[in-house]
């Protein structure tokens, strides 16, 4: 069959981004996409993406609903685009085999993968994953995995959801790696269009998610894919994977503040009413008896919290918020977050901080003390183990428009 080659429409200076459908594909999850990229606007209020529908074969694709969409581009379009999401098809989804996709399809992925310039190149994309676990489903935050989701930096908040593939990339969101180009390309699924990737390819030897009701499945069937069934989403660098629907929202969010930084982000989640920011290593789901509702959320110290992120926060002062003991609120919190409550207020100080770099000249020592790390070591330490990048390269990255005098030391 003649490979696919990569569509040339005339470029602005968006990315773009396919959304790759087939039958009995998830209306929310197609949606989703659309929403999210679809309003990230620049400063001077400029689409950051188009966002395109494709399909194997353009024209009319059943969703598992009760009607149709229609689908404009084809396959062409895949193979050129900056980003490509796969949403599920729980039609045929879980019945994909290693190699099962129409030649056509995988060949359309793989150039999509691939560096620019290397376009048909075969397993151009060889993700680097956890060695000796291949085909293993790995507990959530496993200690020792590469890319693992657990926080392992200090008080416990290196990147949740670090990239680890072929990017070479270190750390998470922000990276000097990750600046705004047309090049690096990536590809990523929601749900169980993971098993899609895999079926082509793309996530042997390397780290993935899926729905955690197809994750056993998902790992018989694709032995050579480490899978965590227990988080939200897993970035391998140029492959990404995230579990359901609403993890889906997670993962786009998470790829517009990789690309765009986290007021963008941040506006286009305030936009669609959701949170800002959940880390890729939260849990998928959170298990409780029936009666579970009459206890105590931590919520409320939550809320509180993050309108005091200057103060130095106790956890026993968190505790006595919610009228709980350090005990209980310790264990009810990581049942809610997936996080303990220092590493939770850690994140949330690096946002902070990470807002400030973006929108404001301030120096390191007030960036610092406005976001509750109390000294300029202290912030950079724990920005460069959070991101994987300093405060100096970060504000570079996303903003670039300091006084020089102002400017955040690396």
């Amino acid at each position: 069959m003649t490979p696919v080659r990569p569509a040339t429409p005339e470029r602005s200076g968006r990315r773009t981004v396919a959304v790759l459908v087939r039958d009995g594909v998830l209306p929310m999850e197609l949606g989703l996409v659309h929403q999210l990229f679809g309003t990230a606007r620049s400063a001077a209020g400029e689409p950051l993406y188009d966002v395109r529908t494709c399909a194997p074969r353009p024209g009319r694709i059943r969703t598992d609903a009760d009607f149709p969409i229609y689908a404009e581009h084809g396959l062409a379009t895949v193979a050129d685009a900056d980003t490509v999401l796969v949403p599920a098809s729980h039609e045929t989804d879980e019945s994909l085999r290693p190699g099962g996709l129409p030649e056509e399809l995988a060949e359309a992925l793989r150039t999509a993968a691939a560096p620019r310039g290397a376009e048909g190149t075969r397993g151009a994309v060889v993700p680097s994953g956890a060695e000796g676990t291949r085909g293993a489903v790995v507990p959530s935050g496993a200690e020792g995995t590469r890319g693992a989701a657990a926080p392992s930096g200090p008080e416990g908040t290196r990147g949740a959801a670090a990239p680890s593939g072929p990017e070479g990339a270190r750390g998470a969101e922000g990276a000097p790696g990750h600046r705004p180009t047309r090049d690096p390309r990536r590809i990523a699924s929601i749900c169980t269009g993971s098993f899609v990737l895999a079926a082509a390819g793309l996530l042997d030897g390397s780290r993935a998610t899926t729905h955690w009701m197809s994750a056993d499945l998902f790992a018989r069937t694709f032995p050579s894919v480490t899978v965590d069934p227990g988080v939200l989403y897993v970035d391998e660098g140029r492959i990404l994977t995230s579990a359901g629907e609403a993890a889906g929202i997670d993962l786009c969010l998470h790829m517009i503040r990789r690309d765009h930084g986290a007021a963008v982000a941040a506006e286009v989640a305030r936009r669609t009413v959701v949170p800002p920011h959940r880390e890729g290593g939260q849990a998928q789901y959170i298990q409780r008896p029936v009666e579970s509702e009459r206890l105590t959320s931590t919520s409320a110290s939550r809320a509180w919290a993050l309108t005091r992120l200057a103060e130095p926060l106790t956890l026993a002062e968190l505790a006595a918020h919610d009228a709980m003991s350090v005990r209980t609120y310790s264990r009810r919190f990581r049942e809610e977050t997936g996080l303990t409550p220092i590493q939770w207020l850690t994140q949330r100080r690096v946002d902070r901080a990470r807002e400030l770099l973006e929108q404001t000249d301030h120096t390191v020592d007030r960036i610092a003390a406005e976001a509750g790390f109390g000294t300029g070591a202290s912030l950079r330490a724990h920005f460069q183990a959070g991101l994987g990048v300093p405060p100096g390269a970060y504000r570079s990255t996303f903003r670039g428009t300091g006084r020089e005098g102002d400017r955040v030391g690396t």
